[in-house]
């Protein structure tokens, strides 16, 4: 009797302390004030531009890396290789600071299309693409503080004087190139939330042009939905996304002061920001409830989509507004 309780005391205390573990690693890491990452910087370098739209980059990468239970997406030990809220939640964050990245390499840091790349960014952008997943050869905690690394020097670079290969161009079309890309990653986003109740969706992929083709064909309309065992994922990797993209907006709102306020543009974004804001309000049910339409029960993922719609309409208006001269 008495080893009968000792076992079911033992095993009692580990799933407490799993779940405990467990609970703590899930936990989503706070918003942080953009603003006070240019601080504390000297008098002469605050009007640095690029200086904050980078350092808010690198900081949600460190808070990847850094929060509750580290990096966990690639983690191959239990408790952490049984959560998949997290890991979700760290794959949105991890795709909106690839989009910024590339549009850092490819875009802000040139000054025109044939000018060449920035050395810092040509090796950060690649690690950051290493699969979350990956535990080994490579490490994605490896490749990704190592791309750390290249944008500080890279961040550092635009506070020099004497390296002028180093820049940031706050330019209009630079800024509604990075957008458009926002946008069809939030519609995307938009969507996958949506279906969690089904849909029959029609076919609309060649609407608008007599002439496109496709190379397969496709039925004229289509039932979708979310599977039961993915509406939980959706939410997260939906939520991770708007939680950097809300420090990269917020980042750009600094950056492109100038531009934003001579296209009269300034108020279109912060209304952006204020919808991602409301994504990170907190979620008080113990898990993602999927219900129907007006149905009795709650939609998590169709509240989460409301907001990602309405951000994404406020991008369009915005790119329009950047376009125009």
């Amino acid at each position: 009797m008495n080893r009968f309780r000792i076992v079911s005391l033992t095993v009692l205390f580990v799933f407490i302390l799993g779940y405990g573990t467990a609970w703590w690693a899930s936990r989503e890491p706070e918003v942080f004030d953009v603003g006070d990452l240019s601080a504390q910087l000297s008098p002469e370098h605050k009007h640095i531009v690029g200086y904050t739209t980078t350092s808010a980059l690198i900081r949600v990468l460190e808070t990847l890396l850094s929060k509750n239970g580290g990096f966990i997406s690639n983690d191959v030990t239990p408790s952490f290789s049984l959560l998949d809220n997290m890991p979700a939640w760290e794959l949105g964050a991890l795709e909106m600071s690839r989009d910024l990245a590339l549009a850092l390499r490819k875009d802000l840091s040139r000054s025109q299309s044939q000018s060449i790349e920035n050395h810092y960014l040509k090796l950060a952008q690649p690690m950051l693409n290493i699969d979350h997943r990956s535990w080994a050869v490579p490490a994605a905690e490896t490749e990704y503080r190592s791309a750390i690394k290249q944008l500080v020097l890279y961040r550092a670079a635009l506070l020099d004087p004497a390296k002028t290969d180093s820049q940031f161009y706050t330019r209009a079309d630079n800024l509604r190139d990075l957008l458009k890309n926002v946008e069809k990653r939030m519609g995307s986003y938009s969507q996958r939330l949506s279906v969690s109740v089904g849909q029959d969706r029609l076919n609309t992929d060649l609407a608008g042009d007599r002439n496109a083709r496709q190379s397969t064909a496709t039925a004229e309309s289509s039932k979708i939905k979310t599977s039961w065992w993915s509406i939980d994922d959706e939410f997260y990797e939906a939520r991770g996304a708007c939680w950097a993209l809300l420090h990269f907006l917020k980042a750009i709102e600094l950056d492109f002061a100038e531009v934003l306020t001579n296209k009269n543009a300034m108020i279109s974004l912060r209304q952006i920001i204020r919808e991602l804001e409301a994504t990170q309000e907190p979620v008080w049910s113990p898990m993602i409830l999927n219900g129907r339409g007006f149905g009795f029960m709650a939609n998590h993922s169709l509240v989460m989509a409301n907001y990602i719609s309405r951000a994404n309409a406020a991008l369009l208006d915005l790119t329009e507004l950047l376009a125009q001269g």
